[in-house]
């Protein structure tokens, strides 16, 4: 062993104590030997862990069950292996329940004692070996979001690999539900910091004056109803990473407190005087514009430099098509897990909508899309709603998206108002026509050739084709679909 292994002995007998001592050291052990509990769980208590700890069940004043229920509310990874000279089985039952990893009977074997630490070192390795995969499923989990093979979230991917290691703020930018938040949790990953927590604050979801009792904790007596002390976020995150999400709806004075705490990496509790000394690493996100916003004065300039030493920007899903047919199949898998279905493989007109559709509320609006999926197990059903989300978007987004009439000419204003309005009157047409486009070009008094040109100009087209289904009209004149 290239480091002796630390035992601590607890045993009332001197010769016991003794006879262990050095049976132990010949073998290359660090041994310390005590004769009572309360004398083990001094040492303990004081922060001396030792490897391994031999504990005698009879004993007087705290016989070994005591000092073994006190040794496991101090540490429970303890490893414990106890000795008596009975056997009985209720003994045995407790000692094991409360946390002991063996339990031997004197008097025993040399070969006994080696194998019952052998025991405990497996049992450790195991714990470790667990701990290990956990913390790569996680990993694996986080990074299902980047399996598909867009080039923007390649990009990021490699931001992520390379800003991780380095100790820096990082500033996440993009649009509500593009998965700001499984970047930062991905960086604190793959970060130095990874086995330490991860805090995230929603700097959107609390007033002024909770968010900054909320960051920074508070004493008792500090304001009405703080009637015991309560650490803040920055104080549960010490020596992890702190994420502090739509960062620029916080309000200036905040803004201006949280600058110096960054600066001095220090800060105080609400009613308190003591000063609080920070080891995080902070990540902040936003959805707005943040140079308009600084414009605005919503948000500090100097507060912006600070933590965008280094910054991500996540497109939005609209800009990444490519991973959405991998998207909902993740989703797929998980929430069939989750809810205990068989969920059905999505029909390709399926993913192909979900493809060609904008998804404005990103990777959360998707989750949710296959989260009904899942539940309903119905694809026609969800291909028409689809559809029918796509068609009620087309006709929205021409207005929302139209710049004001004060940025516009004479011409364009009045071009726009007719192109509007035709496109509207077809739209309607089609409707009461159940979208039998003969009858609303004759209803439109325009031929049907037209009606095509201005379905195809006004990103009009009917839910019936688009799911790969022939009507009457469209078979007897395939010319025309082409025009």
């Amino acid at each position: 062993m290239s480091v002796a292994e630390r035992i601590l002995v607890v045993d009332d007998e001197p010769s016991i104590r003794k006879y262990l001592q050095t049976l132990l050291e010949v073998d290359g052990f660090q041994v310390e030997t005590v004769s009572s509990g309360k004398e083990a769980l001094e040492k303990v208590g004081a922060g001396e862990r030792p490897d391994f700890v031999i504990l005698d069940v009879l004993m007087p004043e705290m016989n070994g069950i005591e000092t073994l229920k006190e040794l496991m509310q101090v540490d429970h990874s303890l490893n414990v292996i106890m000795l008596s000279c009975s056997n009985e089985v209720g003994t045995v039952v407790d000692a094991i329940r409360l946390g002991a990893h063996d339990y031997l009977t004197k008097p025993f074997e040399k070969g006994e004692l080696d194998a019952a630490m052998l025991k405990c070192r497996k049992k450790k390795q195991l714990h470790e070996e667990n701990q290990a995969l956990r913390e790569y499923c996680e990993q694996l989990t986080e990074d299902l979001s980047f399996l598909a093979a867009s080039p923007q979230m390649v990009r990021i991917r490699q931001q992520i690999l390379q800003i991780a290691p380095v100790d820096v703020p990082v500033f996440i930018c993009g649009e509500s539900g593009v998965g700001k938040e499984v970047v930062a949790r991905m960086i604190h990953l793959r970060s130095k910091r990874r086995n330490q927590a991860f805090v995230k604050v929603n700097c959107a979801a609390l007033p002024g004056e909770l968010l900054e009792s909320e960051l920074y904790g508070y004493e008792q007596g500090a304001f009405t109803g703080a009637v015991r002390a309560k650490p803040g976020k920055f104080e549960l995150a010490n020596k992890g990473t702190i994420f502090l999400d739509e960062i620029a709806e916080m309000s200036t004075h905040l803004q201006a407190k949280l600058l110096h705490v960054l600066q001095d990496h220090q800060y105080s509790r609400l009613g308190g005087r003591q000063v609080v000394d920070m080891d995080v690493r902070v990540l902040a996100a936003t959805n707005m514009d943040v140079h308009e916003a600084m414009k605005d004065g919503r948000f500090r300039e100097d507060l912006y430099y600070r933590l965008n030493v280094l910054s991500i920007n996540v497109p939005p899903l609209r800009e990444r098509q490519t991973e959405i047919p991998l998207l909902f199949r993740h989703f797929l898998q998980k929430y069939a897990e989750k809810f205990g279905k068989t969920a059905s493989e999505p029909s390709p007109y399926l993913l192909e909508a979900a493809a060609r559709y904008p998804w404005p509320g990103n990777l959360r609006e998707l989750e949710n899309f296959v989260k009904r999926y899942v539940i309903l197990d119905d694809d026609e059903g969800s291909l028409r709603e689809l559809v029918e989300m796509s068609t009620a978007r087309q006709r929205s987004v021409p207005r929302e998206e139209a710049p004001p009439p004060r940025e516009q000419g004479l011409k364009a204003l009045v071009r726009g108002l007719k192109d509007e309005a035709e496109m509207e009157a077809i739209a309607v047409a089609l409707e009461k026509t159940r979208w039998c486009r003969k009858d609303a070009a004759k209803m439109l008094g325009i031929s049907y050739k037209a009606l095509l040109y201005k379905m195809r100009q006004f990103n009009l087209d009917t839910p019936r084709n688009r799911r790969g289904s022939t009507t009457e009209e469209t078979r007897r004149e395939p010319a025309m679909r082409n025009v």
